[in-house]
């Protein structure tokens, strides 16, 4: 059972797998402290996001590269919209998703769409399976960082979907510690939502 799951990596460049590992450690750590409302998400999930942008690129996965090089962007910003405070009350809390709101994520998620779209047949890359939910993946996450960026709960709604799909795309092209990442991920984000839900509630209830 070892070798069906993990053989694939005696094939790997040796520094691709410590940096995988690395990447997947400080991933899990991001999403940890994002279940926990903690600002500690941003400098973590920076590093994280940095190494997997290089390595999805060695991959041939061009759309979850091109997020993590928009998870690395949103991640600063994001940690600035965090710690805007209006006196000792912070600015911008866990709050729900307003009908603007709706339609921005539904730009955002087709225009995404778009995007990867038009990289992936400059670069003939529709080559397999893979080519067609990676580009599907890379406008889940793009709304779904947005919206943590943004603080709305419903960003676990996004992150526990494109999570359960990731699973068996990167199972599939052979990245096992990556498709375990996203496993811990999933449960993380319903935890996540789950908690950000209380948090939510209590806030409405001390108005």
């Amino acid at each position: 059972m070892f070798d069906y799951f993990f053989a694939q990596y005696s094939a790997y460049p040796v520094h691709e797998v410590y940096l995988e590992l690395i990447a997947v450690f400080f991933g899990l750590c991001s999403v940890w402290f994002a279940k926990k409302d903690n600002i500690l998400v941003f400098p973590t999930g920076l590093i994280s996001t940095s190494i997997y942008a290089y390595l999805l690129w060695q991959w041939n996965l061009l759309g979850d590269s091109m997020i993590n090089v928009y998870y690395f962007i949103m991640s600063i910003y994001g940690w600035y919209h965090w710690t805007r405070k209006t006196g000792d009350v912070v600015e911008f809390p866990i709050s729900v998703m307003t009908n603007k709101n709706k339609v921005q994520a539904g730009i955002i998620f087709l225009s995404t769409l778009v995007f990867v779209v038009f990289v992936y047949l400059y670069f003939n890359k529709f080559t397999s399976w893979y080519s067609y939910l990676d580009t599907l993946l890379t406008a889940i996450f793009f709304v779904g960082m947005w919206l943590m960026a943004k603080r709305k709960i419903e960003n676990w709604i996004f992150w526990i979907l494109g999570d359960l799909l990731s699973i068996p795309l990167y199972f599939a092209k052979g990245y096992t510690f990556t498709s375990i990442q996203y496993i811990v991920f999933t449960i993380i984000a319903v935890y996540g939502y789950l908690e950000w839900k209380k948090i939510l509630n209590k806030t409405r209830q001390e108005l």
